[in-house]
């Protein structure tokens, strides 16, 4: 049996998530990373896509996350997200929503001259627009 650890998701609004869990994935901006009781300490800040938990006691859940910052220690992991919702609850209104936040950061990065942000936006939106097929219900 593998080793458990303790896993929890936080939004803004709410804690999504809480408990142990075998292993974890998750959307680096590095790439995707799972996470395994042990692992090395790592701090990683989140792209948009899907936060997949093992849990011991519910099995496995997904959450759609846009952005955010995952701490990891070898007792656990927390994501801290700027925005969550289980899979499951995620709508397209809710995802053409991030949609526009993504446009509207990069409009408004782009007039004011700071195209470094500008990028980081428009590669939110880009992968927002990649994974939309895959991720919400046909």
């Amino acid at each position: 049996m593998a080793d458990n650890f303790t896993f929890e998701l936080v939004s803004p609004e709410e804690l999504l998530a809480s408990g142990d869990a075998q292993i974890v994935t998750l959307p680096g901006t590095e790439g995707d990373m799972g996470v395994l009781a042990g692992h090395a300490p790592v701090m990683t800040s989140l792209r948009p896509g899907l936060v997949t938990a093992n849990l011991t006691e519910g099995g496995e859940t997904s959450y759609f996350v846009r952005g955010g910052f995952a701490d990891i220690s070898p007792a656990g992991v927390t994501i801290l997200a700027e925005f969550a919702v289980p899979q499951k609850d995620l709508t397209r209104e809710m995802f053409e929503e991030q949609k526009r936040i993504a446009q509207e950061d990069y409009d408004k990065h782009h007039a004011a001259g700071d195209e470094a942000k500008a990028a980081n936006a428009r590669s939110y939106l880009d992968q927002l627009n990649h994974m939309e097929p895959s991720i919400l219900p046909a």
